[in-house]
């Protein structure tokens, strides 16, 4: 008995678990997931498991074209076909990899299985059994599979049906498991297990009380769905615990039954039907002749619960003992006897997995209030860290206010620094300026007065490139004048024709006046060559007065308030040298083509070549006239100097007057004065006024042109004064000049500067860049290019004519504009 106890005992032991292939049937629906869960927390704690997730696709029939229609895969090209599968393929790979990631995280190793197949049902079924799955795990819908009447169109139940019979199949919905359908091996396990429990109940002692068997029955059934291997344990210690029972029940029966018989049959037979009648008609392995009855119906009942197992045999068990009592109390005892220890034995090991389970439960429990405490702890901490989030966001705003802070004070200290800086520059430079002024005039009162800058033949011929003739920028009777830059500052060189006496003596009666004498309306002597004839003076942009008078060249008319500023400042520059000492200076030769104008149109005399020194008597109040050969210009020359060879400084009177009637009508100086005189008198001067220099004050110019006539009289005498007469009426034409000029400023203020077109003098409308890189209104540079192959504003050639439409200027002024309006 021992022995049998040590065998039943060394049955317990549980084998090493298999390698599980498990099977997943993917459609990839929302329902998918919950398969994929389930079957992760059903098998993974089983052991060593691989999954296999399935998917069926249908076959490739048609192909989809761009228009949207479809093709016969018979009928497209095979690239064409290849790629669209491997297309299909790829989506249906990213289908299934959500679920593959679910695998990974359980560490457990899943593969991607892609059946292309119309009939799902038999691929999966061929799958299964290709990869020899075990375990096939598929959705189910929420009414239930495997039930008695399955529909035909049940694709659950369809796989199910064709799965191999090797393969159990689990059918989940709603992350449940709803049903089984258990391979064979299952079937025939639960069968043995089933027959052994049944022939077990009828041994049971009827001393095994009623809680007893509940006790059994919840514990195995807790060990069932704690762990898969319980009722496998079970069923083999049943199956030992049974094979020793029935063979000494058995033996027993048999010795009982050869004295019964040999007593009497009738008594045999009375007795099974009372034992029939006891034990009742599910249980016939209390009557001796009714052995093949018993196997019957103990096969049967394979497919009962555990739960009614044990409860149908506990009445077998007393109606066998009561039978076995009265044949044979001392043998029934004993048998009784060691049943009960073999119960004994097997609620022990029992409770002993009880114990287990209740112990794994207290742990579980444990670790889950260890759990929810660090999760609280956790969630403290999280609260914390939240808490000194905030704080730090709030510091980091307060230190960003102190930086933005410290970064405006840094700006502002640094623009005063800067400003402090720019001051104090200015005033060093103002000082250093002023040093050097002062040092240059006690050099000029204390030292010999440097005349005028010595340049050499070659510097001349450098700065001239040669005496090129794209620099030449005008020619005279006596010389040709040529633009060139000397230290970076541009100038104009004037080179005399001949080295002969006259222009010897005229170079040298140039050189000394103007090395002597400075005025704001004087040209500026730079230097000289004098071994070669050459004067350097400084450079007038705008050129000639007579230039723009005639508008050679197309260049832009001057306006009137110019033209006023401009008679005032030739008669200051004439009253400087008819009153400078030691003797008055005569110009002799004064017209519009010797008034030079700056970028300004700031007028200054210049071609003093001609001018002479003359004496005065200091016994007369009138000055000496001088007897000379008659120079100048024709229309410009004094009519008594001509009529008498007798020079005075009002021989420049009558050339300023002819110049100031120029100015005001814009006209050749031949019959000048009788056109002027005739329009006055038929009180019809604004007829022949400039037009193009604007709207002329009427009063201010009828009192400017009787000025020019008196200026322009035939006898010397009949001349004004020019210092107590003329040039008092020509400072207030200034005023009236200043103020146009300033209203015309405040006007044009509201105008950018770069809107102004150079030529037009109003805003573009159309601007246009020409070759020499300045902007115009197209209609005016147009009309400049047509007669002209110079730069209105450079007086150099452009290298073309093209014109490029400055679309950016227009831009701005149109957005100007409509602000304006």
């Amino acid at each position: 008995m021992e022995k049998k106890e040590k065998e039943a005992e060394n049955e317990l032991v549980l084998p090493p678990s298999p390698t599980l292939t498990i099977g997943i049937a993917i459609n990839g629906n929302r329902e998918s997931k919950y398969v994929v869960k389930w079957a992760l927390e059903k098998f993974v704690p089983e052991g060593n498991v691989m999954f296999k997730l399935l998917h069926v696709r249908a076959k490739i029939k048609l192909i989809p074209t761009p228009m949207g229609n479809l093709l016969p895969i018979s009928q497209v090209r095979e690239d064409v076909a290849a790629a669209y599968k491997k297309e299909l393929e790829w989506q249906a790979n990213e289908m299934l990899l959500p679920y593959k990631k679910m695998c990974a995280q359980r560490k457990v190793e899943a593969d991607i299985i892609i059946i292309e197949s119309d009939q799902v049902a038999n691929a999966i079924a061929e799958e299964v059994s290709k990869n020899t799955i075990t375990r096939l795990v598929i959705g189910a819908s929420s009414r239930g599979m495997f039930t008695r009447k399955l529909k035909k169109n049940n694709l659950s139940s369809r796989i199910s049906a064709c799965a191999p019979s090797f393969c159990t199949v689990y059918a989940v919905s709603k992350g449940k498991l709803t049903s089984i359908r258990p391979s064979d091996s299952e079937m025939n396990g639960s069968t043995k297990d089933d027959s052994s429990e049944t022939s077990f109940s009828s041994k049971n002692s009827s001393d095994y009380s009623f809680s007893s068997q509940t006790e059994l029955g919840s514990v195995a059934t807790y060990a069932t769905f704690r762990s898969p291997s319980l009722p496998m344990q079970r069923s083999q210690a049943l199956s030992t615990i049974n094979q020793t029972h029935l063979h000494s029940r058995t033996s027993s029966l048999s010795r009982s039954t050869e004295s019964t018989q040999f007593k009497s049959p009738d008594n045999n037979h009375s007795r099974c039907q009372s034992l029939d009648n006891a034990a009742g008609n599910d249980d016939m392995s209390s009557c001796p002749n009714s052995s093949e009855s018993r196997e019957a119906v103990s096969q049967n009942s394979s497919h009962r619960s555990l739960q009614t197992d044990q409860q149908s045999w506990l009445p077998d068990q007393i109606s066998t003992l009561d039978a076995q009592t009265d044949n044979n109390p001392s043998e029934c005892q004993v048998n009784i006897n060691f049943e009960i220890e073999k119960l004994r034995t097997e609620l022990r090991h029992i409770r002993e997995m009880h114990a287990a389970a209740q112990s794994e439960t207290i742990d579980a429990s444990q670790k889950l209030n260890t759990l929810s405490k660090r999760r609280l702890e956790e969630a403290m901490k999280l609260k914390e860290v939240c808490l000194k989030e905030e704080e730090a966001k709030e510091l980091a705003r307060q230190e960003k206010a102190k930086c933005e802070a410290a970064i405006r004070e840094a700006v502002h200290v640094k623009g005063r620094a800067d400003r402090e800086a720019s001051l104090r520059q200015e005033a060093e430079m103002k000082a250093s300026h002023e040093a050097k002024e002062k040092e240059k005039l006690q050099n000029y009162l204390t030292g010999p007065l440097q005349q005028y800058q010595k340049f050499t033949w070659d510097e001349i011929v450098s700065a001239t490139s040669s005496f090129s003739e794209d620099l030449r920028i005008g020619m005279g009777a006596y010389g040709t004048v040529y633009k060139c830059i000397f230290h970076h500052t541009a100038a104009a060189v004037k080179v005399l024709h001949s080295k002969e006496n006259g222009r010897t003596k005229q170079f040298q009666q140039e050189l000394e006046i103007l090395s002597k004498i400075r005025h704001p309306h004087l040209l500026l002597l730079l230097g000289a060559c004098p071994e070669h004839g050459c004067l350097v003076y400084e450079y007038m942009e705008n050129g000639s007065l007579e230039d723009r008078l005639l508008r050679k060249n197309n260049t832009p008319p001057i306006p009137w308030f110019e033209r006023y500023r401009i008679a005032w400042e030739v008669g200051s520059a004439l009253v400087f040298l008819h009153n400078s000492k030691p003797e008055p200076i005569i110009h002799r030769d004064l017209k519009p083509a010797n008034i030079l104008l700056d970028h300004n149109f700031m007028s200054k005399i210049g071609d003093v070549g001609l001018s002479m020194m003359i004496t005065t008597d200091s016994s007369s109040t009138s000055t000496v006239y001088k007897d000379t050969g008659p120079v100048g210009t024709l229309c410009y020359i004094d009519p008594e100097y001509q009529r008498t060879g007798l020079i005075s400084p009002k021989s420049d009177i009558y050339a300023f007057g002819m110049i100031i009637l120029q100015l005001l009508t814009a006209k050749p100086a031949i019959a000048l004065t009788h056109v002027v005189e005739t329009a006055i008198d038929d009180d019809n001067l604004t007829r022949i006024l400039d037009s193009e220099a604007g709207n002329w004050p009427v009063e201010e110019t009828k009192e400017l042109a009787i000025l020019g006539l008196s200026c322009a009289e035939l006898r010397r005498k009949d001349r004004p004064g020019l210092k107590d007469r003329v040039l008092p009426i020509l400072e207030k034409m200034k005023e009236v000049a200043n103020k146009a000029r300033n209203s015309i400023s405040n006007i044009q203020s509201a105008h950018p500067s770069h809107f102004i077109c150079p030529i037009s003098k109003d805003v573009m409308d159309e601007p246009c860049v020409a070759a020499d890189g300045y902007t115009y209104e197209r209609k005016a540079i147009e009309k400049w290019i047509e007669t002209n192959d110079i730069s209105p504003m450079t007086n150099l050639a452009l290298p073309n004519k093209n014109l490029l439409p400055n679309y950016s200027l227009l831009s701005a002024i149109l957005e100007w504009k409509s602000r304006k309006q």
